[in-house]
């Protein structure tokens, strides 16, 4: 976890790693610094063939973004506009919204029910204007997770016409629980989308790179509103070599789960309410919006930078991403004494 402007200000707010990405993955990346001359792959090549040779995926159905938020804005202004509806959840990703109303799609919230995603709610939402769904598994902010049973139920309930998108950001810390195989078959069936990022569990947010696995006629329409430079030369390097060591990425999920586990316990034991995670942050819910805030100003003087969660409608919460054990023992301290 970066600090910022070297004055020991740390921000875990960004849901970055707190881990360095793959050693092969930097030397990848300053491997290639003599083709910046040149223009990147369009067809990002190497990355394409790593993912396929880990996820057992067809690389002619892979596109590659800069990050999976490219693949998510493009993919919304291919398939929805004025008229149209694009369906999320009460705590989807914020950024499907800003997308829809690019593109004057209406955005719509399913309840989701004790913060995590419910597929009774999503599918009785559904209207004949609905156009796209959008899943975040696990969900961000709140960090629960729904099986993949429950995805599937999803899919069968809804009409072949609607497009469904599965945002899995924060798919490889959740991995064991859930067989990704199972998710990236929905591909198959033509209407389901499956997106991806390297920017979490690999390490790699500053190079900005995401991927998603798409049906081929969807693929098509997406291609043509990407940008055909979208990924440079060395983040495609890192990115491709970053999937290829996959014993880094697992030791990085499992130390990053070991210090959230015993930061959200120790939430837990100041009597805050914190959902089981699934992912490199916790949500902490406080007992009044007023306390939060007082947690919040708290951390601030500490130079300790968490994320509001206002503009989820969860005003009493604050999102702690998973820095350091040094960062989280230090912030717990600060929780301890604005909740003694």
């Amino acid at each position: 976890m970066a600090d910022l402007g070297g004055g020991g200000v740390f921000p875990p707010a960004q849901n970055e790693s707190a881990f360095a990405a793959s050693p092969a993955a930097i030397a990848a990346g300053k491997a290639v610094l003599e083709q910046m001359p040149l223009y990147p792959d369009p067809e990002w090549p190497d990355l394409r063939a790593a993912v396929a040779e880990l996820h057992g995926l067809d690389p002619a159905k892979i596109l590659c973004g800069a990050g999976s938020m490219e693949l998510i804005g493009c993919l919304i202004r291919a398939f929805a506009g004025p008229g149209d509806r694009v369906l999320g959840t009460d705590y989807g990703y914020a950024f499907v919204s800003s997308a829809s109303a690019q593109v004057q799609a209406d955005y719509v919230k399913a309840r989701e029910r004790e913060l995590t995603v419910s597929v009774d709610d999503i599918l009785a939402a559904v209207t004949p204007e609905t156009r796209i769904v959008f899943v975040c598994n696990p969900g961000n902010p709140t960090g629960t997770l729904i099986p993949n049973g429950e995805v599937l139920r999803l899919r069968e309930g809804l009409s072949a016409d609607v497009l469904l998108v599965v945002d899995q950001a924060y798919a490889e810390f959740a991995d064991a629980d859930n067989d990704p195989a199972e998710i990236f078959a929905l591909v198959e069936r033509g209407d389901t989308v499956v997106m991806r990022t390297l920017s979490k569990a690999y390490g790699l947010a500053g190079a900005r790179a995401g991927w998603g696995y798409f049906p081929p006629e969807i693929a098509g329409e997406v291609r043509k509103l990407l940008n055909p430079n979208n990924i440079s030369i060395p983040s495609q390097a890192m990115a491709a070599a970053a999937m290829r060591d996959q014993a880094h990425m697992q030791d990085v999920v499992a130390k990053t789960a070991a210090i959230r586990d015993g930061f959200a316990e120790g939430c837990r034991a100041l009597g805050l309410e914190v959902p089981h995670s699934h992912t490199n942050f916790v949500l902490m819910r406080f007992a009044s919006p007023e306390q939060a805030l007082a947690a919040d100003t708290a951390l601030r003087v500490d130079k300790l930078l968490m994320r509001g969660m206002g503009g989820y409608g969860l005003n009493d919460c604050l999102r702690a991403t998973i820095c350091s054990q040094e960062i989280m023992d230090r912030a717990l301290m600060v929780l301890k004494g604005v909740l003694k």
